[in-house]
């Protein structure tokens, strides 16, 4: 069995593009279509379903992603030890969270993780949305849990441990406060308020551009901090679409959170770097899939 075709049928099933798989891969598409082609020849059947606008698992090549992800994520933690054997055991890991509700998820897993691994010190430190990757990325963080989707080249996406649904937050005497659910289309007669400096690709996915009838929806990104976001809110300089934990978490009296009733939840999943992580983190994403799965009743993704 050639590694490679392992690599590339693990990084095409989780990005469900081909152009996506090969710059992750740091190879041509062709080259990613060849190895697929290789590995379904390999097992006797398609593991995709390909048209010209989607890419998806078959039920063969969902069989062979349940089976295949654990075997594959022990030998990397393997290779992983072996390393960690050279430069020492032991040390600490760094962990972030980007919300209270997935706080709390890490601080399960952490305490999990420190009886399994007494030797590994662990500290955990906030993420802020203004800066969702920058801690990851100068080294300050060595895996977080975050907000879901990312499309960054050099950070690897894990598993999703954690949704909630998504929610319209709007001040008490605004138009919709008294609504049971609202609409992307609802959008298009307000101002959305955007955290200052979220990237692109996650802030387009919470808050698009343009209502699903095309209306266009003016976003404004005037606040650096969700406390500041919500202080505007409540006063009636736009609205913010934001998740469920904030009832729990962020209670205002002049703050309501309306449920969206055409948006799918927001996911949470492990982020580290495309480099690679050692055997510590390796070890905490296989503990956080069993917290994760242990509290849910069953693996998310």
């Amino acid at each position: 069995m050639n590694w490679q075709e392992l690599e590339t049928f693990l990084a095409l099933a989780d990005e469900l593009h081909f152009g996506r798989a090969a710059e992750r891969l740091h190879v041509s598409r062709a080259r990613v279509s060849q190895m697929t082609k290789v590995l379904e020849r390999r097992v006797g059947g398609p593991l995709f379903e390909r048209t010209s606008r989607r890419v998806s698992l078959t039920p063969l090549g969902r069989q062979l992603l349940d089976d295949l992800g654990p075997h594959y994520h022990g030998i990397l933690e393997a290779l992983a030890k072996a390393a960690d054997t050279v430069r020492g055991t032991g040390g600490v890991l760094r962990v972030g969270f980007s919300s209270p509700l997935a706080s709390e998820l890490v601080m399960t897993i952490v305490d999990t993780f420190r009886g399994e691994h007494p030797q590994c010190e662990v500290q955990i430190r906030e993420v802020h949305l203004s800066d969702r990757f920058g801690q990851l990325r100068r080294g300050e963080l060595d895996i977080q849990l975050t907000e879901l989707p990312v499309d960054e080249p050099d950070l690897t996406v894990g598993p999703v441990l954690l949704r909630d649904p998504l929610v319209l937050a709007v001040s008490s005497g605004h138009r919709l406060a008294g609504r049971t659910t609202v609409s992307l289309e609802d959008l298009a007669d307000d101002t959305a308020l955007i955290v200052d400096g979220m990237d692109g690709f996650f802030s387009d996915w919470l808050v698009p551009e343009h209502t699903p009838s095309g209306r266009p929806i003016r976003r404004s990104t005037i606040a650096s901090y969700w406390q500041e976001l919500l202080a505007l809110v409540a006063a009636g300089e736009g609205v913010t679409v934001a998740a469920a934990q904030g009832a729990r978490y962020y209670p205002r009296p002049n703050l309501v959170y309306i449920p969206f009733e055409d948006r799918p939840p927001l996911e949470y999943g492990l982020l580290w770097r495309e480099a690679g992580t050692s055997a510590k983190g390796l070890a905490f994403i296989r503990v956080a899939m069993k917290v994760s799965t242990a509290i849910h009743g069953q693996s998310l993704r």
